[in-house]
């Protein structure tokens, strides 16, 4: 289709580079993803360059998050063009983790794309409230299409899971491709990480790179304790 850009989005929970870094980039490199939506970020001592040292082993840059959105990253490749970022702290609830956002605004081969990266509440009250406020970031943007996704702590049947899904169009019910469960590597029963489109996007194919060409069934399992979920995207050409 003329007009349009195909964008190719990767979410991973990366247990802050806890296992295998070597599995991780060959993941990385073989999903060859334009923009990367990363959960579980470097966020202690000299974040930053782990951070940068995880993207420059994929082929990547650091575009924003980290330690500033309590674990939420966004690294892409140079065809991503950054109009501006944000990073967004959300309110705590005592006795849990912070949580945050990273967002972006990029364009990719003409197409205009609001991006942000999320890892939901453990506890679902504040969970639910952040599936509200990612929606209202989200919109905030004020970029014509948008990908939101990450690790979501909720199932397609949780309410902060249908929130979203209420909102957006769910990228692997729209178009199924590879796996669907997330969690754990070496067991996957339930699918608790996702990638959300905004109205307009048009979705080639979505779920865990199980068979792609460079992904390996024994890196998937050294590299996180998440599975991580690829979509190729149709994105149309901005005004």
């Amino acid at each position: 289709m003329s007009g349009s850009a195909v964008v190719r989005v990767l979410s991973y929970n990366i247990r802050s580079l806890r296992d295998d870094r070597a599995a991780l980039a060959r993941i990385l490199r073989a999903c060859a993803p334009d923009l990367v939506l990363v959960q579980e970020a470097p966020r202690f001592f000299r974040w930053r360059k782990a951070a940068e040292r995880l993207a420059r082993s994929a082929g990547l840059v650091y575009v924003t998050g980290g330690a500033t959105t309590a674990g939420p990253m966004i690294l892409s490749t140079l065809r991503a063009h950054v109009e501006r970022t944000e990073d967004i702290l959300l309110p705590r609830t005592p006795g849990l983790h912070q949580r945050g956002f990273a967002t972006a605004v990029v364009r990719i081969a003409g197409a205009r794309l609001g991006v942000l990266s999320c890892h939901l509440s453990l506890a679902d009250a504040e969970r639910h409230a952040q599936a509200g406020l990612l929606l209202e970031r989200l919109a905030l943007l004020d970029a014509p299409y948008a990908v939101a996704g990450g690790d979501l702590n909720d199932r397609p049947d949780g309410r902060s899971f249908r929130r979203l899904a209420g909102a957006l169009t769910d990228a692997w019910a729209a178009r199924p491709r590879g796996g669907e469960m997330t969690s754990t590597p070496r067991d996957p029963h339930q699918r608790i990480d996702a990638l959300f489109v905004s109205e307009g996007v048009d979705v080639l194919g979505c779920g865990v790179p199980h068979g792609l060409p460079g992904v390996r069934q024994a890196d998937l399992e050294a590299a996180s304790d998440h599975l991580p979920v690829l979509a190729d995207l149709r994105v149309p050409a901005a005004a």
